[in-house]
């Protein structure tokens, strides 16, 4: 055997500028971020260089990742720990929201005493009659959890049907072959199934987006000044940002699949975007049951 003979499964990265690159940009933008929140002169104009250059950094390095998958360098140990990494990075964003639904539970168990009369908080003071802590506070209309948050929540679930029949699709594709009946009406087993079933999660994703902006827009409650105002935004309002991210991750994996890019065989990518967007609709069923319906319970609803 060659002393310079390879022999393991594993392959040696040449060398990148993106983890300097990146780590440049990404320091920019908060640099930026911080000049803008404190009123600098060309704040904004910095975070948003930074903000290119992290993006522009996104794309080169996963484009490198993917030109390594086309030249055979993504060995079936290698695939396995990509899981692995996609696996704890799903976790951690688990924890993310683990945080937002401790602070909602934090401040509906344990309520300040307050209520809100007519779009203002009106908090108990000392030598003043008490007003006794609730949640919702006192006054405070809800948005109805069986409007809009169920619709939402049926469009979710349905995407997590599309984005798995894309995906059976792909890899019942090995077998090649057309297929007939049921199969063949749902296009499992052929590159037509994979389209179908990623257009259709797209347009839900989009469609998702879409109503939870005019839930915003239309909300009775506002932002700052109240806990539920904050913790129902913060929370629903990251996970909305995360549904953006996902419908961004499957556009690219629409993409790849339009050039033929994945075989049964090899496709982290997808598989990567399809566990996203799982983790993307169980953490929405948390929020419908928590925040919506159990966070709103007894209280007014606003158009109700």
């Amino acid at each position: 055997m060659m002393a310079g003979a390879k022999n393991h499964d594993y392959h040696i990265l040449p060398p990148s500028p993106w983890p300097m690159v990146g780590s440049l940009t990404a320091g920019i933008m908060a640099v930026g971020g911080i000049m803008y929140m404190h009123e600098y002169a060309g704040g904004g104009w910095v975070f948003l260089i930074g903000l290119a250059g992290v993006l522009f950094t996104m794309y080169s390095w996963w484009a490198d990742v993917i030109r390594e998958a086309h030249h055979g360098d993504h060995t079936p140990v290698v695939q396995l720990h990509f899981r692995y990494g996609m696996i704890l990075f799903i976790a951690s964003e688990v924890m993310f929201f683990v945080g937002w639904f401790w602070a909602y539970f934090d401040f509906s168990l344990f309520p300040v005493a307050m209520q809100w009369v007519d779009g203002q908080v009106e908090r108990s003071a000392e030598g003043a009659a008490a007003i006794v802590g609730a949640w919702p506070p006192k006054g405070l209309e809800v948005i109805n959890a069986f409007e809009l948050p169920l619709l939402n929540t049926l469009i979710l679930l349905a995407s997590g049907t599309t984005v798995t029949w894309a995906h059976h699709a792909l890899i019942h594709n090995q077998r090649g072959g057309e297929k007939t009946g049921l199969w063949g009406l749902l296009g499992v087993g052929n590159r037509d199934g994979v389209l179908k079933g990623l257009w259709l999660t797209v347009a839900l994703g989009v469609l998702f987006s879409c109503i939870q902006a005019y839930e915003y827009m239309h909300a009775p409650f506002p932002f700052k000044g109240i806990n539920y105002g904050a913790s129902f935004f913060m929370a629903t309002g990251f996970h909305g940002f995360h549904v953006l991210i996902g419908t961004i991750f499957l556009i690219v994996c629409l993409i790849r699949a339009y050039k033929g890019e994945f075989t049964p065989r090899q496709h982290f990518g997808f598989e990567a975007a399809a566990w996203y967007w799982h983790f993307v609709d169980v953490v929405w069923l948390f929020l419908f049951v928590t925040i919506y319906v159990w966070g709103g319970w007894g209280a007014p609803v606003h158009g109700g």
